[in-house]
């Protein structure tokens, strides 16, 4: 047995293992919303490593996803959870594992929020599962785009209304995920080709995916223009300014930025906000 803290102090560890991108900016949120972003986006992770798991066969990957997806519109039964993936625990990391314990830290007048969208991604993921990742049109791209990205900034403006009765325009939310996604996109394409795995229209040159990326980054900067609270702004600054940088890295021929780019960064956004 875990108790709050304990779970709390685990789950910031296991943030900080995840993501360079999120760990950070979740630190600037206040603790309450610290708490509810944490556990979203632990939760939201621990799908993604099962959606994204090398070794587990597509119609497991579905299975887990899918029920993974019910549960989650249920009231959360762990021992159920754990009985999922107890056939996988040998090779499911521990973030995935452990989704029902990230679940516990989420505020209790948050959880719906917090399950509600991770049960759509999961349900999304599922989907695209069995579509191999074969994105052929404009249309399927943004679908992908807003079942793994897109629905993190509707849910995080959700969040924000909550915390600081903060209005902002849920096309421009999607386009927040979207642009971060498909920088990603961008960045891991040669690794998603030798995996079988096409996220590129069917026609699109890398020009093509440049400026959807670019496109939907446009708008995010509109997004955040309707933040007015400062731990807010910082956590959603952060990302897209390391998203735009990025993208600007990647045309330069650079796979990625270095870490005294992205502390750089950071130093930046604090200075400016």
């Amino acid at each position: 047995m875990h108790d709050v803290a304990t779970l709390q102090k685990e789950a910031m560890d296991m943030l900080k293992k995840t993501s360079r991108t999120f760990y950070i900016p979740i630190t600037f949120l206040e603790p309450k919303l610290k708490k509810a972003v944490a556990s979203a986006y632990l939760c939201m992770r621990a799908i993604d490593e099962i959606e994204d798991h090398e070794s587990l066969d597509p119609k497991d990957k579905q299975e887990i996803l899918l029920s993974t997806s019910k549960l989650l519109l249920a009231d959360f039964d762990k021992q159920a959870y754990a009985k999922l993936v107890e056939d996988y625990q040998d090779i499911l990391p521990p973030v995935s594992l452990r989704l029902g314990d990230w679940l516990e830290i989420c505020p209790t007048d948050l959880l719906e929020t917090v399950k509600t969208y991770t049960s759509e991604m999961a349900e999304g993921m599922a989907k695209w599962v069995g579509k191999n990742w074969q994105v052929k049109t404009k249309e399927d791209l943004d679908e992908y785009t807003y079942y793994v990205a897109g629905l993190v900034g509707v849910m995080l403006s959700d969040l924000w209304k909550w915390n600081a009765d903060i209005e902002t325009d849920r096309e421009l939310a999607i386009a927040y995920g979207r642009g971060l996604q498909a920088v990603n996109i961008l960045r891991n394409k040669d690794e998603d080709s030798q995996r079988g795995v096409q996220f590129f229209p069917e026609g699109w040159t890398r020009s093509d995916m440049f400026e959807y990326a670019a496109g939907n980054l446009a708008q995010a900067d509109e997004y955040i223009k309707s933040i007015n609270r400062k731990s807010i702004l910082l956590f959603c600054k952060l990302p897209l300014a390391l998203a735009h940088k990025t993208l600007k890295a990647l045309k330069n021929g650079k796979e990625k930025m270095t870490r005294s780019e992205v502390e750089q960064t950071v130093e930046e956004v604090q200075a400016e906000v």
